[in-house]
């Protein structure tokens, strides 16, 4: 029995042996013949072994180590024996490590591996991979340590590879958001730093040309030099002296400033300020001579109130505006601006669906005979009943609706529900001078649908006459028509309709086309009507009377008619009615209505048609 259980000792008894046969002070037991072959073997096996290992007992001290562990720590095997394994190899660093080690010890965790960086004796350090576990059939526990200073070393190098731009040598995208990220994390008044971030956002202007006149080689080569300038200006700056910089190229020709714990909008305008300069002197590149500048867009704010992914959207949204203004500028975040381009976007993608639910309602405003008084028609001006932002007018949408193309779905609604009303007015008052509608038509309405088509099916779907029927087209969009929109215009014309140019005396005023264009009305644009102010103690402008008189000779020379808009005044009225104006239309008469206010004024004038009161024009407001 006795020989068969030394027989069969444990790999740690053979270890033991193999440190008190080298230490002679350790009394040691007699085995026989074949647990000695086997210890020997153990010895042997432990002592050769190239990974650095050692016997730790329960109470954490060791029991036995190797030659690797010894040459690894700088020492010999014996001095090893007896001192506490958390001390030689740094466990007790961190509060989990130590703990998980105790639980190991105890026998309550089978294993723990952990990677800690060691100083060797000779001064230099290295990176090693501890591994403990319970060495089976014993109360001790195997600690083993791997040298992966080499393996650190390549991953180091793989990581800089990997968050490194091949190009410019600067950080990437990739490290600059996690940059980023650790600096509004890590960000706090109570840390010592200002709790404050701030970015430069930065594009080099008409980039893509140097490529694609120079080649990409020169594109290279001025992204490397402009990296340079870049990081020169932020260490010159000092800005590292409060907080820590970072200048990254987060791809193409787009570069990055991050300033860490900022001071506040002067400093980030001051960098902006630097970078661009730095960038706007000449570079010479192997013989190249290249002058570029660049936009940039600034933002600073407290870490608490933003997001790494709400701080690159109020960059870039910002760098937009820098571009939009002209270029070789910085511009720097504002909230209500970007408030506008919010709400615009939230008017973008909400339009079409707007039209299908019903959201849009016509408003008329009257077209008066200045002769007479009479309404002799209406223009249809559409408002959007928005659920969150309330009653629009066409200023707030219009635009977009033209960018996105709804304009063309907008103004097929607006055109049928303005002739059908029109129609309604036409046999709920009947008359000899039945009252028109005139609808605004955008250029992309002529080039993106059939118009002609829309009209000829929206007449006849409502029983309107053409002759009813005024569309209004801006001056700049009338002028410069040629092909289809000519062509479409000219169809329109042939089948009744009226052809309108609306805020004339703005645009191109080339009055050559006035005899080749199928127009019958001008509207004088209101900038010159707010001339003629008789009635509040100003001089009328009689270089606007002048032009005016003028431009209604020649459009009734040219057998047109003319509308003057925006008449607020009484005397207005009466000027524009003496040099031979047409019709009016503004708050003199009225501001746009709802339609059954125009069914009321056009009864009103059947019923004084009917028993005139009075000659002459009305000299007040019709509501």
């Amino acid at each position: 029995m006795s020989g068969t259980s030394e027989g069969t000792g444990s790999a740690a008894d053979s270890i033991r042996s193999a440190t008190t046969e080298r230490h002679p002070a350790v009394p040691a037991t007699a085995p026989s013949s074949r647990a000695e072959s086997e210890r020997r073997d153990y010895r042997a096996a432990f002592n050769a072994a190239h990974l650095a290992m050692a016997v730790v007992d329960r109470g954490g001290h060791v029991v036995a180590a190797n030659d690797a562990l010894a040459a690894l720590l700088g020492t010999e095997p014996h001095a090893l024996v007896e001192q506490h394994a958390a001390d030689l190899v740094d466990l007790a660093a961190e509060a989990r490590t130590w703990q998980a080690y105790q639980e190991v010890l105890r026998g309550r965790q089978a294993r723990l591996r952990c990677t800690r960086r060691l100083k060797h004796p000779d001064g230099h350090s290295l990176w090693t991979e501890v591994t403990l576990g319970p060495v089976p059939g014993t109360s001790e526990v195997l600690l083993s340590v791997a040298d992966i200073s080499d393996r650190r070393d390549l991953q180091a190098r793989l990581r800089h590879l990997q968050m490194h731009d091949p190009v410019t040598r600067l950080p990437n995208r990739t490290l600059f958001f996690e940059r980023l990220s650790a600096a509004l994390e890590h960000s706090s008044y109570e840390q010592g730093g200002t709790g404050r971030i701030g970015l430069c956002y930065l594009d080099l202007d008409g980039f893509k040309a140097v490529n694609d006149t120079l080649g990409h080689r020169v594109g290279d080569r001025l992204l490397t030099a402009v990296a340079a300038r870049l990081t020169q200006c932020a260490d010159q700056s000092g800005y590292g002296r409060t907080g820590g910089h970072l200048v990254a190229r987060l791809g193409g020709d787009e570069f990055a400033l991050l300033v860490e714990d900022s001071t506040g909008t002067e400093q980030l305008a001051d960098l902006a300020r630097s970078a661009l300069a730095a960038v706007q002197e000449p570079f010479d590149l192997a013989g190249q001579r290249l002058s570029v500048s660049a936009s940039i867009g600034v933002v600073e704010r407290a870490s608490a109130d933003t997001s790494a992914t709400a701080l690159m959207q109020a960059a870039d949204t910002t760098l937009y505006w820098a571009k939009a203004d002209g270029k070789a500028r910085w511009t720097l975040f504002d909230p209500e601006r970007n408030a506008h381009r919010m709400t615009r976007q939230a008017l973008s993608s909400t339009l079409r669906p707007a039209v299908e639910r019903g959201e849009f309602a016509l408003e008329y405003q009257p077209l008066v005979d200045l002769e007479s008084g009479a309404v002799r028609g209406v223009e249809a001006l559409v408002r959007w009943n928005h659920p969150q932002f309330g009653t629009l007018t066409p200023n707030r949408f219009i635009g977009i609706a033209e960018e996105d193309g709804s304009i063309v779905q907008l103004g097929r609604w607006v055109l049928r529900t303005a002739c059908r009303q029109a129609r309604r007015w036409q046999i709920e008052q009947p008359s000899d001078a039945p009252v028109f509608v005139s609808v605004n038509v955008a250029v992309r309405q002529v080039w993106d649908s059939d118009l002609v088509g829309d009209v000829a099916e929206i007449l006849a779907e409502t029983g309107l006459a053409p002759q009813l029927l005024q569309l209004e087209l801006t001056e700049s969009a009338v002028m410069g028509s040629a092909g289809r929109p000519l062509q479409a215009l000219q169809a329109l014309s042939d089948m009744g309709v009226r052809i309108a140019i609306d805020d004339f005396g703005t645009g191109y005023s080339n009055l050559a086309y006035l005899s080749r264009l199928p127009v019958s009305v001008l509207k004088l644009d209101g900038s010159f009507v707010r001339g003629f102010r008789y009635d509040d103690g100003a001089h009328p402008n009689p270089a606007d009377e002048t032009i005016v008189e003028a431009l209604v000779q020649l459009a009734h020379r040219l057998g047109l008619t003319v509308t003057a808009e925006c008449v607020e005044t009484v005397g207005q009225a009466a000027r524009l009615r003496r040099v031979g104006c047409d019709t009016g239309q503004g708050w003199l008469y009225s501001r746009a209505v709802a339609p059954d206010v125009i069914a009321r004024m056009i009864g009103r004038q059947a019923a004084s048609a009917a028993s005139p009161e009075q000659d002459g024009p009305a000299p007040h407001p019709l509501v």
